[in-house]
């Protein structure tokens, strides 16, 4: 290929933006701001918002010249540093990267192949758990697998949590759908701010997947949310899930929403739910007894699954003993369901957050409906005896 093409080549490709956020996290912004750079993909911007920090932040970004573009601040919050870095950014495509983050040096062209496709508004990918050091960790985020496709309908009949989505710097967005809701509410989503944006990218567009993870997730204990003691982290998923439910009615604007709905779908009065379920189960199935918990991973505290004293509970879809994510179809439902079964599961046990599974895979519906006995039907559980 001769320089000329190349150049031609070059001129043709769109303008990717990775929008660095960043708030006293000097210590690690260099890793970040280099695997921003670092990318294969070309032409690239790489925007740093500083949002006003007091330790020796500015110096880095400083030290990069101008290889990167400094948007410095007063602080406001993630929110506004998003509106702030986005406001700067001229790319086509966007990649928001949290500061104590890495992207890996194909996340940008990963995401390309796959944008251009038409009403594509968000490409996301999971990503490798590191700690503080950026020694992998051998988890991943997010938990479950990554849903994909058109859930237009599917969020708008179950709320915000209709669909699973990657943190921060595991979303590639097309400018196209920022530039229709940005900016953000910035008090409002003052963290957690791309919660905002993985709820709204539903309801404008197609999303598809890269399978492979394309970032890390350093796990440092001063995280925002995920180093939190559980209970701060379930008031915060309810006031952040509330805030994400009011953000999807404005913007489904005139359509007749129903809210009660995706509140019950939502975090909830969480541990009282989760108490009376408990003894609901304790009441149908009976000590020692293996049986399917279908949680979507919500129950597995601490990796312990003796959810229910004396009961073993065995995730679904599972694999080696974790949870495996969504099934693909019903015929993966089915198949994993007489796996279980085969292995000594004696029950099936939606919870009130997955008992829209039984809508979304009627195939597994009707096999378990035909099949076995329903012991429990109520507003928090959906069992069925597979004896």
């Amino acid at each position: 290929m001769t320089d000329a093409m190349r150049e031609g080549i070059l001129r043709n490709r769109p303008l990717a933006s990775v929008v660095v956020n960043n708030h006293n996290y000097g210590r690690f912004l260099r890793d970040a701001i280099d695997s921003a750079l670092a990318q294969t993909y070309t032409p690239l911007e790489v925007i740093v918002v500083d949002d006003g920090s007091t330790d020796d932040s500015r110096d880095v970004i400083a030290s990069y010249g101008d290889r990167v573009l400094p948007v410095l601040k007063e602080n406001g919050g993630q929110g506004s540093a998003f509106n702030a870095g986005f406001a700067a950014s001229r790319g086509e495509v966007i990649v928001f990267l949290d500061a104590d983050d890495v992207l890996l040096t194909t996340a940008v062209g990963r995401a390309l192949e796959l944008i251009a496709e038409p009403g594509v508004v968000k490409i996301h990918w999971p990503l490798w758990d590191i700690d503080a050091s950026g020694r992998r960790t051998g988890g991943t985020q997010p938990a479950g697998a990554l849903s994909e496709g058109d859930m237009r309908d599917t969020i708008i009949l179950r709320g915000p949590l209709g669909a699973n989505s990657s943190p921060t710097s595991g979303n590639a967005w097309s400018r196209r759908f920022l530039e229709r809701v940005l900016p953000m509410p910035e008090r409002e989503f003052a963290i957690n701010s791309d919660a905002y944006l993985v709820t709204l990218a539903w309801i404008y567009g197609l999303v598809r997947i890269v399978a492979e993870p394309q970032a890390l997730y350093r796990i440092h204990g001063e995280n925002n949310f995920v180093s939190k003691p559980l209970g701060e982290k379930r008031q915060r998923q309810y006031e952040m899930y509330t805030r994400r439910c009011d953000a999807l009615a404005r913007h489904l604007l005139s359509m007749e929403v129903d809210f009660e709905r995706w509140m019950l779908n939502g975090p909830f009065r969480w541990h009282e739910r989760q108490v009376a379920a408990k003894l609901q189960i304790a009441n149908i199935i009976p000590q020692g007894t293996r049986f399917i918990l279908v949680d979507e991973d919500g129950w597995d505290e601490a990796g312990n699954r003796e959810v229910v004293a004396g009961r073993y509970a065995v995730p679904f879809l599972e694999r080696d003993g974790q949870y495996w994510g969504r099934p693909a179809d019903d015929q993966m439902a089915i198949q994993d369901l007489d796996r279980l079964r085969a292995a000594g599961a004696a029950f099936i046990v939606f919870t009130w957050y997955c008992i829209w599974w039984l809508d979304e895979f009627p195939g597994l519906n009707r096999y378990l409906r035909t099949r076995y006995r329903c012991v429990l039907s109520t507003d928090l559980l959906v069992a069925f005896d597979l004896r």
